[in-house]
């Protein structure tokens, strides 16, 4: 039975392995394929026409699936923090009509702004994850169409919002839908959302209730409404000078939720077609100049007086120090008393002791450099005060400085 059975094992194993084998190679190729897909998905491109508000929203889901292709399938859900930079394509910054913000790691990054001029921009999004520090890109390809710019537009100042409050397609919408019931028109179209602190605004404290601010402007084909117009009136302007709190000019009121109130006094009214049209363009010549005659130069320069610089530069100067001189000279030698003014206004007594104690003091200087006497004791090496005696030389390297130290027993100390 054992010699019988032997050979089934051995087909058995080596279909197991080559089952194995094939179920790890479909892995690795699906895998690949992933990483292609992806890769290919990773352009993406947008139409915007000139004048309207663009917004994107790099969401960290997507390059979460970047980073872990296959955690979806192994029951694995990952929610790391990354911070995003974006930049134009070869260049180091974004076009100048387009922003990007993130508050925080775990939210998502925000590209806005209102293209001014027809065009393509290739913008690269680089994504960092910082829990493994793996870092993946896009590309977002915008293409700015030519469009007709509205010509009646309105910018509002909303003071408890936020730029990434605000950036969200479905809170766009409740701004619309404000100024649409404000305008009394559907035909309307947000032209561009800018932050305050991009306008000059102060950074608020870090308390609840204080926000940046954020201006939003809005566009129709259709005029202003009578509420619109209210702004623009004297009275209106004048409250607003005077710094009184303006809610709602007639009544107008379209605000539904709190935070998205406008501040009317901030509103300002843009009507483009009273703007004034743009100077001609100047006139190019052949680049030649007229005739104009020959030029005829000076043959030599027109005289010129220097003795007033020479006055004012030498002269001046040095007669100033001069007098300095001469004033200095007559305070250091013409002021002093000398020696016989001091000593007749010097009591007698006083003049006396001061020249015996001089005439004494060269006295004793003499008498002392004169002598003969020995040099004191005191002043030789090894002396003992006790007996007047000095040791002679050790030849040793070390010589004890006191003399307790070369007889312990000896009383060093005057006795009487």
């Amino acid at each position: 039975m054992s010699c019988d059975q032997a050979p089934l094992r051995l087909p058995l194993s080596i279909k197991g392995r080559n089952k194995m084998a094939g179920c790890s190679s479909w892995v690795f190729f699906l895998t690949v394929c992933a990483v292609s897909l992806s890769d290919a998905n990773a352009e993406i491109k947008v139409t915007i026409p000139v004048g309207r508000f663009f917004t994107y929203e790099v969401l960290r889901e997507t390059f979460q699936n970047d980073f872990e292709p296959l955690s979806i399938y192994a029951g694995r859900r990952y929610d790391d923090p990354m911070i995003f930079k974006c930049n134009r394509q070869n260049y180091p910054d974004l076009p100048e009509w387009l922003r990007f913000t993130q508050r925080h790691p775990y939210d998502n990054g925000f590209l806005y702004g209102t293209p001014t001029s027809p065009g393509k921009s290739v913008i690269e999004i680089y994504a960092t994850n910082k829990r493994s520090y793996e870092t993946a890109r896009h590309i977002l390809v915008i293409k700015a169409t030519a469009e007709k710019m509205l010509p009646y537009q309105a910018e509002f100042f909303i003071k408890l919002r936020e730029i990434e409050k605000v950036l969200p397609s479905s809170v766009q919408d409740e701004i619309k839908q404000d100024a649409q019931n404000l305008w009394d028109t559907e035909a309307l179209e947000i032209v561009n959302v800018t932050n305050a602190l991009d306008r000059g605004g102060r950074v608020p404290l870090p308390l609840p209730g204080h926000f940046e601010g954020v201006y939003v402007k809005v566009g129709s084909e259709r005029y202003f409404s009578d509420c619109l117009l209210r702004v623009t009136t004297t009275e209106h302007q004048k409250r607003c000078r005077a710094g009184d709190k303006v809610t709602v000019p007639g009544g107008c009121n379209v605000c539904r939720i709190p935070s998205n109130c406008i501040t009317w006094c901030r509103t300002q009214l843009f009507d483009l077609t009273k703007r004034k049209p743009a100077p001609p363009a100047p006139t190019m010549g052949s680049g030649v100049l007229e005739d104009g005659g020959d030029f005829s130069p000076l043959e030599s320069p027109p005289s010129r007086d220097f003795l007033p610089d020479y006055i004012v530069t030498v002269i001046v100067p040095l007669v100033l120090a001069i007098v300095l001189c001469l004033l200095l000279a007559y305070i250091m030698f013409g002021r002093r008393e000398g020696v016989a003014k001091r000593n007749a206004r010097t009591n007698q007594i006083q003049l006396y002791h001061h020249h015996t104690i001089h005439g004494n003091a060269d006295e004793l200087r003499n008498m002392a450099g004169e002598r003969d006497a020995p040099t004191p004791l005191s002043t030789l090496p090894m002396f003992n005060s006790r007996t007047g005696d000095r040791a002679a030389p050790l030849q040793s390297d070390s010589i004890p400085l006191i003399m307790a130290q070369h007889d312990p027993y000896s009383d060093t100390l005057p006795r009487k």
